[in-house]
């Protein structure tokens, strides 16, 4: 089956696209990448987003807006990557823009329409909200390809992956598959880039590398008042965003983050995201594990460093040997889109908190029979 995933997080840094191919194998898939790429968003799209987006208070109007010009978009970036390729399906996560887990409340926009008729094939789409109908917070959603893909007989292993919100999934040895630990820790780049473009005026929204963060240092007093908030001390289940972990998370510590410079705030935020991880582990991994570190935060090596330094005695690497580390999430949502056509469960109620199994996605339909004949036939002669 040759698929288009899709998938744009809390960073705003724009549209990943993973063309695969996928087969199943037993109990798992095999998951070849053909191609990747990550498609900026363009300005005025990128504008409207920010305008609808907490804190900020969009309208009914713009929400439908976006929606169709995000499945532009996302038409846009599938065409992108499939080259002359014949595709069976797209999946596509979609932008959130609310989700309130506690509450089970998501929304992710992009007309799913739109990219079935610009690409014609049929899409899997709106994955978080059957998970959260089971009484689930909707997210985290990844665990279940982490523990399909990444699991091991032979060592103790911990996926993370750090966006503008950081996760991490637990993988111990051997655990049986409804036993995974799975959670967002907090920050992850989002407030690095908030606060960037907050002290620039908007001239930088990246920090590049970490470079300005590794100018600076730590401030102790900032990082131990930021890692008071209650957020940090919940137990599992829970998930978070830019509702929490956005400009007003800033706002509320400005008093401790004021006086820092910009190299010293970029260090402290880095400091912070790299602390509620190694916190994280600790507290949930088996000690000396393997820890693979996949999405954009990956590439800033102030966080990595900084995680390194708090995980002393595990094994910090990027997760390239086994899932392409940028193209991971977009690859995941390919594989719950073929979970969503076998009609398989596909959340971890442990992760999320649901009830009970469900299976997530809808689907707008192109051809259909014969896509589903297709998913059949492969399913039945999978060794």
């Amino acid at each position: 089956m040759i698929a288009v995933g899709l998938m744009s997080g809390t960073s705003l840094d724009g549209i990943d696209a993973a063309l695969v191919r996928i087969r199943p194998a037993g109990a798992t898939y095999r998951i070849d990448l053909f191609n990747f790429r990550t498609v900026p968003y363009e300005p005025e799209l990128l504008e409207s987003l920010r305008a609808a987006l907490p804190p900020n208070q969009g309208s009914v109007r713009a929400v439908a807006q976006l929606n169709r010009e995000l499945g532009l978009a996302y038409a846009a970036a599938a065409e992108s990557v499939r080259s002359d390729m014949p595709i069976d399906y797209v999946a596509c996560h979609g932008q959130t823009l609310w989700h309130d887990g506690p509450a089970q409340i998501t929304l992710q926009a992009g007309d799913p329409f739109v990219i079935r008729d610009a690409v014609r094939a049929s899409v899997c789409y709106d994955f978080r909200s059957a998970d959260c109908a089971a009484g689930g917070q909707g997210a985290p959603l990844v665990p279940y390809v982490d523990a399909l893909l990444m699991r091991s007989l032979q060592e103790d292993r911990v996926a993370v992956n750090i966006g503008g919100i950081a996760n991490l999934t637990v993988l111990p040895r051997g655990e049986a598959f409804d036993e995974v630990v799975a959670f967002d820790t907090g920050p992850g780049v989002m407030l690095l880039d908030a606060f960037l473009a907050q002290r620039t005026g908007g001239e930088r929204s990246v920090d590049l590398g970490g470079e300005s963060a590794l100018r600076g240092e730590c401030d102790a007093q900032a990082l131990r008042a930021m890692l008071g908030d209650p957020f940090f001390a919940d137990p599992p289940p829970k998930t978070t965003g830019r509702e929490r972990f956005g400009v007003n998370y800033l706002e509320r510590y400005a008093p401790v983050l004021a006086h820092l410079s910009l190299e010293d705030g970029l260090a402290t935020l880095a400091a912070l995201t790299a602390q509620s991880i190694a916190e994280a582990v600790r507290a949930f991994a088996p000690k000396g594990a393997r820890v693979l570190v996949s999405g954009g935060g990956r590439r800033n090596e102030a966080v990595m460093r900084a995680l390194r330094e708090r995980l002393a005695g595990f094994s910090v690497e990027g997760s390239d040997a086994m899932i392409h580390s940028d193209a991971k999430e977009a690859v995941a949502f390919a594989v719950l889109g073929y979970e969503t056509l076998r009609g398989r469960p596909a959340n971890v109620p442990r992760a999320t908190g649901a009830r009970e199994p469900a299976v997530l996605g809808a689907i707008a339909p192109y051809h259909l029979l014969s896509l589903l004949s297709k998913v059949e036939t492969e399913c039945r002669t999978s060794p």
